[in-house]
């Protein structure tokens, strides 16, 4: 067992564990944090995606040991706070595009689609949102790319 430190959603936190164990049991199971969700466990459905200083990545697929001290984890529950608001423009903008069907997949729908709209700016094009990988067994991709549109107006 070893002691890995890092910051998440502007939290110091520490966690005993073995080096070996995926960034995303550590978040859920150990820090009790339940936003990134578990959908294939290897970098292809997105279901947890979350932000690491900044940039969409998917804590399935990282061990532990990879995380260092300086980095900061963000999650579905410390996105509006990054905008100093009670929801981020991109959560906004999925409650009022009533995108969410099962909703399983809307957090990690929302973290890549903040993400790439920080990476591009608000003029996101078609192509741009073709990036965007995560699976949504529901369908509701139609109303998903509408408002990460919206969304990225009002960021």
């Amino acid at each position: 067992m070893s002691t890995h430190v890092f910051n998440v959603n502007g939290r110091r936190v520490s966690v005993e564990c073995d080096d070996s164990v995926r960034l995303l049991w550590v978040l859920r199971d150990l820090l009790g944090i339940h936003g990134p969700k578990y959908g294939c466990g290897l970098n292809v459905c997105k279901a947890c995606t979350s932000h690491i200083n900044g940039t969409a990545f998917n804590p399935c697929s990282v061990p532990v040991s990879d995380i260092k001290e300086s980095d900061e984890i963000t999650t579905i529950e410390g996105l509006a706070a990054s905008v100093g608001k009670d929801l981020h423009p991109m959560q906004e903008a999925w409650l009022e595009g009533d995108v969410a069907q099962c909703g399983y997949c809307q957090p990690g729908q929302i973290m890549a689609a903040a993400a790439l709209v920080k990476e591009k700016g608000a003029d996101i094009s078609d192509d741009d949102l073709d990036q965007i990988r995560n699976i949504c067994r529901c369908g509701t991709y139609h109303r998903i790319r509408e408002a990460i549109k919206a969304g990225a107006a009002k960021m």
